[in-house]
């Protein structure tokens, strides 16, 4: 199954993926991968929660060894930058002036933090938590704010980076704050009825939440930040602050060549097989922008489940395949003693009519349905085990009786 070269740019799980399915799948040409960060691929949920926590080990975020690569005969560029595309020619410009040709691409460039013009943003102290360094960084960093005292972080941000690394920091017990532009955390995302179950976990757990909150500023003393500033006046002293806004997806390199992008989700536009509007361009995880036929839409997923699933189909359609990609939206998220599944898509406060409930919301054991004209648009089942499968049937079927989904949970 020998042609040419294949390449693949980025660094995360989707890449990694990606080159142990093609040579999984017989491919055996050249094959390279051009990582900007000096790691070698690894997958980003752990860098929040255990891994930042210090409870695995840091081989433990690396889907395969450091070794694999060599043994595949897969040539692995760390640390460095891919800074532009020729379609026409078919090649990869490197940031040390070198040029990558390829018959075949894939771009997972993933997402990099939002970063907003806060004043007091590069003070000491301030964090933001996207890569492996980060991790590792704001990790040294809670430690040694707990072994000076209790120590205090303000979190900038109510969505899930945010409360994941809050209930890690409440864990290893620093007084934590978290500043969130909506009545409800994650209401974005998650709406009102399901936010405030969050809101409720964290406030149970000792955290403090602003809600309705404006920062317009990051205090500081010689230099390091002392502290978070809100339009209403209030201050949050703090030891260490943490810029969790959200992400936005590094589609620069495919813009630049002239890539097609998705004005509604902000991606590259994708076919079914995840191929670009180039037909040797493929494009996996964070900036893939996919049709999806339950939705009747494109929609574009930042989380480790299409990173997971979306790096071998792209290289199965590298080397030919046409099936389309199959994946529902799914993520997960572990915060204290509440585990959470998350199935569907729901793109804002107008794409349901309701939250059917079933369990108990104050024993944290529920599953939770957004509809949509009797329709379940998606589920998220927290302390409810293996019924994923359960609720992607539903998901699928044209309309779902009201009582069936109340006694969802039996």
């Amino acid at each position: 199954m020998s042609a040419g070269r294949h390449v693949v740019v980025g660094g995360g799980l989707a890449a990694a993926k990606a080159v142990e399915t093609l040579r999984d799948e017989g491919y055996d040409g050249g094959l390279t991968v051009v990582a900007r960060e000096p790691h070698h691929p690894y997958e980003r949920p752990p860098l929040s929660k255990d891994y930042l926590r210090g409870e695995v080990e840091r081989d433990s975020v690396f889907p395969l060894a450091a070794g694999w690569y060599a043994e595949h005969d897969v040539e692995l560029l760390t640390g460095t930058e891919a800074t532009a595309l020729d379609l026409g020619a078919r090649s990869v410009a490197l940031g040390d002036g070198r040029s990558l040709p390829y018959d075949r691409l894939l771009l997972a460039t993933g997402s990099d933090p939002r970063r907003i013009p806060l004043p007091g943003v590069d003070l000491d102290g301030v964090h933001e938590l996207r890569t492996l360094d980060d991790s590792e960084s704001l990790a040294a960093a809670l430690r040694a704010a707990h072994e000076d005292g209790a120590g205090r972080l303000a979190i900038v941000g109510d969505g899930w980076i945010g409360l994941e690394i809050a209930a890690s920091a409440r864990t290893i017990g620093l007084d934590v704050t978290v500043i969130g532009l909506g009545a409800h955390p994650l209401e974005r995302v998650l709406g009102p009825e399901m936010g405030e179950l969050y809101g409720q976990v964290h406030t149970d757990h000792g955290v403090h939440l602003h809600r309705r909150a404006q920062v317009t500023g990051i205090s500081g003393e010689g230099g390091r930040a002392t502290g978070v500033d809100i339009a209403d006046g209030t201050h949050v002293d703090a030891d260490l602050v943490l810029v969790a806004v959200g992400a936005v997806p590094n589609v620069a390199l495919a813009r630049d060549a002239g890539l097609a992008l998705d004005s509604t989700t902000g991606g590259v536009v994708a076919s079914a097989t995840l191929q670009a509007t180039d037909p040797d361009v493929f494009v996996a995880g964070d900036i893939a922008s996919v049709p999806t036929a339950r939705y009747g839409r494109s929609v574009r997923v930042e989380h480790w489940a299409t990173a997971l699933n979306q790096g071998p189909h792209a290289a199965r359609a590298m080397l030919g395949a046409t099936d389309p990609y199959p994946e529902l939206p799914y993520f997960f998220s572990d915060q204290y003693d509440v585990g959470m599944e998350y199935l569907g898509f729901v793109a804002g406060p107008d794409a349901y009519d309701e939250v059917v409930v079933s369990g108990s919301l104050p024993d944290r054991e529920l599953v939770a349905f957004w509809v949509k004209d009797g329709r379940v648009e998606a589920g998220m089942a927290v302390n409810v085990w293996d019924r994923m499968e359960d609720v992607k049937a539903l998901i699928h079927r044209e309309a779902v009786d009201r009582a069936a989904l109340e006694s969802f949970v039996g």
